[in-house]
């Protein structure tokens, strides 16, 4: 995982994506991927960029004070910018900017960013998770002891049989050997699936 690092992003209402500077990715060893077609990109003087196509793009995390999103960024030479962030991500976040102060703030982004919202349901999630695992321990228990009662003495039975027929060195599987848990239906797990069969099958 790539560590973090602190930049300054330009918005430029007048890029039409989100472009990060070629040497900024050298320098800091971001993943490279390669695009399909390359892509003809032009200066705001309508001039082609000094370096070309774009031929790369790069996935990253942007974080800002509780903001959180995954996004892809082209790769090309902006000069001294680091990172610009044009139209598609003004449009998709339309955050709200104070310029005279230079202050944005990420209060009408989509639901696909992360956030303060994302790390409380992560919370409540983590939560409900631990109550579910405890809830899955009594259900196991249940179900591997729930045909055993009232049959105390046929398991005791069926225990003295394979102490007499297995070897002591096997008796730590005595339930291998078992005729009632033999008997018994596999615990359900979480993990379980459906077999369907077809509608001709016959039993």
């Amino acid at each position: 995982m790539h560590e973090g690092i602190t930049i300054k992003a330009l918005l430029d209402s007048s890029a039409t994506g989100m472009f990060m500077d070629k040497r900024m990715a050298a320098r800091h060893g971001f993943k490279l991927q390669k695009l399909e077609r390359p892509i003809v990109v032009r200066n705001v003087d309508g001039i082609n960029n000094s370096e070309g196509a774009i031929t790369h793009q790069v996935k990253v995390n942007i974080y800002y004070k509780g903001h959180v999103e995954r996004i892809r960024m082209d790769v090309c030479n902006l000069g001294k910018t680091e990172i610009i962030l044009g139209i598609p991500w003004l449009a998709a976040h339309n955050p709200e900017i104070n310029w005279e102060i230079g202050e944005v703030k990420m209060t009408r982004c989509p639901p696909l960013c992360g956030g303060v919202r994302i790390k409380e349901k992560e919370k409540k999630r983590k939560r409900k998770r631990v109550a579910t695992l405890e809830e899955e321990k009594i259900v196991r228990w249940a179900i591997d002891n729930k045909e055993d009662w009232g049959r105390k003495e046929e398991i005791k039975e069926d225990h003295r049989k394979i102490e007499e027929m297995v070897p002591k060195k096997f008796l730590k599987w005595k339930k291998v050997f078992g005729k009632v848990e033999s008997e018994r239906m596999l615990t359900r797990k979480v993990w379980d699936h459906a077999i369907d069969l077809k509608e001709t099958f016959k039993l």
